[in-house]
């Protein structure tokens, strides 16, 4: 089997996941995990894919089809599935706190500076229940093994006041 990475970035209208997932199915591929969203009005997104090695060549030159229509931008790639497993921790983060520029890179700064891994991230602001806004934030993060998650807790704490968020952290 060969894991396709497929993302995909256009004017958000109906019918997009559609001509995606048909295909997927055209070439007997199996849709596995993706992560798509209206941004802004655009339709952005991400998707996991496998098919069997002899399709791989087929579904990407379909896909390019599906751009040549300018309907989407759409890139994608093989994964490189040989990538052995990780022997570290997965942990949960959850922030919220009043919305302003920095959030992210400040906290980022702080994963990257231990060697941590965003997994997977998903964020937005919502109105804030007094006015104003809150920033949101929502991650999985890879730990390397042995790991102390104090040490993490300790210098995310000490950021937090600064940016004026609430952090909580979950094995995940």
């Amino acid at each position: 089997m060969t894991t396709i990475i497929i993302t995909v970035l256009g004017d958000d209208k109906a019918g997009l996941v559609d001509r995606l997932s048909g295909a997927i199915a055209q070439h007997h591929g199996n849709w596995v995990r993706s992560h798509m969203a209206e941004l802004a009005g655009k339709f952005a997104g991400v998707v996991e894919a496998t098919v069997s090695d002899i399709e791989a060549d087929g579904l990407i030159a379909t896909l390019d089809q599906i751009e040549a229509t300018g309907l989407l931008h759409i890139t994608a790639h093989r994964a490189d599935t040989a990538l052995e497993p990780s022997n570290g921790h997965r942990l949960e983060l959850h922030l919220v706190g009043q919305d302003h520029p920095g959030i992210v890179h400040q906290v980022a700064r702080v994963l990257a500076r231990h060697h941590i891994s965003i997994d997977q991230i998903e964020t937005e602001i919502v109105p804030a229940p007094q006015g104003g806004h809150l920033f949101r934030a929502d991650a999985i993060l890879e730990l390397p093994a042995g790991f102390d998650v104090d040490r993490l807790e300790t210098d995310l704490e000490a950021i937090a006041y600064d940016l004026m968020i609430d952090l909580e952290m979950a094995d995940g």
